[in-house]
């Protein structure tokens, strides 16, 4: 009786081990298949040079931002507007020489295109892309130094994406118009560079 016992037990025991040995061997199947994101050498340099560029720009923003007018808790519509539009001159009068692909460079854009057709590609993520060509931009001129339409509806990027695109201060933001990337500022609205054919 105690033989038969133990020979249960013991199948017991390898049964139970067999089985983990599945799951653990399908969870290195599975990570497998799912890679985390590898980011370059080169890769990282153009993140860097971006962000660079980035920080420059908000040290002149800033220079000139001291400029405008002041606004308190209190300011009225038409005090509101006549900042953002002295912001706005401001920023376009100090770099009258803006052009496309002066922040998004060949290296940095070829980046940028590969994590987004990374993050949208899938079933999973078909909602999203939906409501990026449903939003209503057409009212906004693509072109660099000019304001974002303030009509024009936006389009609002999930925080896990941009996790994985170079960071921004907060003066600043990502746009989709279509399958453009825009980077606008956040209070003038003056678009800082455009990527065309952002997405795929």
């Amino acid at each position: 009786m105690k033989r038969k016992s133990y020979i249960f037990l013991w199948l017991l025991v390898c049964s139970v081990v067999s089985g983990a040995s599945v799951v653990v061997g399908q969870s290195t199947q599975n990570a497998a298949l799912a890679p985390p994101v590898v980011v370059s050498p080169a890769d990282k340099a153009a993140i860097e040079t971006f962000e660079k560029q980035v920080k420059d720009y908000i040290g002149l923003r800033n220079k000139l931002r001291a400029n405008a007018p002041k606004l308190s808790k209190d300011s009225t519509p038409e005090q509101i507007h006549a900042y953002r539009t002295a912001l706005e001159l401001s920023l376009r009068n100090a770099r009258p020489n803006a052009k496309r692909g002066e922040f998004f460079r060949p290296e940095t854009a070829d980046f940028i295109r590969r994590t987004l057709k990374t993050e949208f590609q899938g079933k999973d993520r078909k909602e999203l892309r939906e409501q990026v060509f449903e939003t209503e931009t057409q009212g906004v001129v693509l072109r660099v130094n000019y304001p974002y339409a303030q009509s024009a509806e936006l389009s609002e990027m999930p925080a896990t994406l941009l996790a994985k695109l170079p960071q921004l201060p907060k003066e600043l933001r990502y746009r989709f118009v279509g399958r453009n990337l825009l980077l606008v500022d956040r209070e003038s609205d003056v678009i800082i560079d455009i990527m065309p054919d952002a997405l795929p």
